[in-house]
């Protein structure tokens, strides 16, 4: 029988509910901060997380038809596409697959070139209360910045030593400034990189099951030549708000308008995990799957920074 149009179809109603009660739930749990322990729980758990983020994507798309990301290409098929092909689909901000299984070994003055980092998800460190109780929880969160948040290109060296990898980020598109938004709609602002990365690994070979991980810093999101709306910078414009003179005289009241007036350019720290789950000899080509955390933009020192955690896959090749 067809509907009446002033009446909700019942079943659709309660398929959307039902979906995005599943989508909701995998996408919290994939997000809660791991316990302290060691590399291979993390990542094993990680690993977890990411299959049920995806059954829960894939549960969704099926009920609302929605159209699922193109297929994943490999290096040496995007490499034949000329730059009109690849232009507005959004390939050049996706990472290429991998396909096998094998095992390379680094020889002396190996490299690792053409690494990529796409993410595939980001939540954000929010205190959350209940009962007159707060307690922090990594929310999901929703990317606000257009295509351009992949990091590319990234190079440096790969040391042995007693038999384990260690590999030390000297070069490349190592940085992305990018914002993803919370449910509640504010919006978080933070540098995606792995500048200065030191990852150090569980073997002397690349073969699936393979694990490396390390710190690197994170530069502030603006540099000293962002004016905010007062005029005032790190290196240039204003001292203090010209508007509110008798507020900063140095004397009383400058107090709380100190960290406004004075802009500071911070550096960070963060941590990559990384687990290899694909291995082509024959190309030298690496990939797998990363889960990182780092602060967010502090507004050149005036604001206290959120923490991000990002998941998603990486490629990289053997030189």
């Amino acid at each position: 029988p067809r509907l009446s149009p002033n009446l909700p179809n019942n079943t659709t109603t309660m398929k959307f509910t039902a979906a995005a009660t599943v989508a909701f739930a995998a996408s919290a749990n994939a997000f809660a901060p791991a316990t302290t322990g060691n590399r291979a729980t993390q990542l094993n758990a990680m690993k977890d997380d990411f299959a049920k983020v995806g059954a829960a994507a894939l549960a969704g798309a099926a009920i609302f038809g929605a159209t699922m990301p193109a297929q994943a290409i490999t290096k040496s098929e995007l490499n034949q596409l000329s730059y009109l092909q690849v232009k507005g689909t959004g390939l050049a901000n996706r990472c290429s697959e991998v396909i096998g299984e094998d095992t390379i070994t680094p020889k002396g003055g190996s490299r690792i070139v053409d690494l990529c980092i796409e993410p595939k998800a980001w939540a954000v460190e929010e205190e959350i209360g209940k009962a007159g109780k707060t307690e922090k929880k990594f929310v999901n969160s929703k990317v606000m910045t257009r295509q351009t948040y992949t990091l590319e290109g990234i190079e440096g060296s790969i040391k042995t030593d007693g038999g384990v990898i260690t590999f030390v980020e000297e070069e490349g598109i190592d940085y992305a400034p990018t914002t993803v938004q919370l449910p509640g709609g504010e919006r978080v602002p933070f540098l995606f990189t792995v500048k200065e990365l030191v990852a150090k690994g569980n073997g002397g070979a690349f073969k699936p099951g393979f694990q490396m991980g390390g710190d690197f810093s994170v530069p502030s999101y603006r540099t000293g030549l962002f004016l905010d709306p007062k005029g005032r910078g790190g290196t240039t414009g204003y001292d203090m708000a010209v508007a509110l003179p008798g507020l900063q005289s140095g004397e009383e009241g400058d107090a709380e308008l100190f960290k406004e007036n004075n802009k500071t350019f911070d550096v960070g720290q963060g941590r990559i995990e990384m687990e290899v789950n694909k291995v082509n000899a024959e190309e030298s080509e690496i990939g797998g799957v990363f889960v990182a955390s780092q602060p967010g933009d502090t507004d050149m020192g005036s604001k206290v920074p959120k923490k991000i955690l990002t998941k998603g896959i990486f490629y990289a090749k053997i030189q």
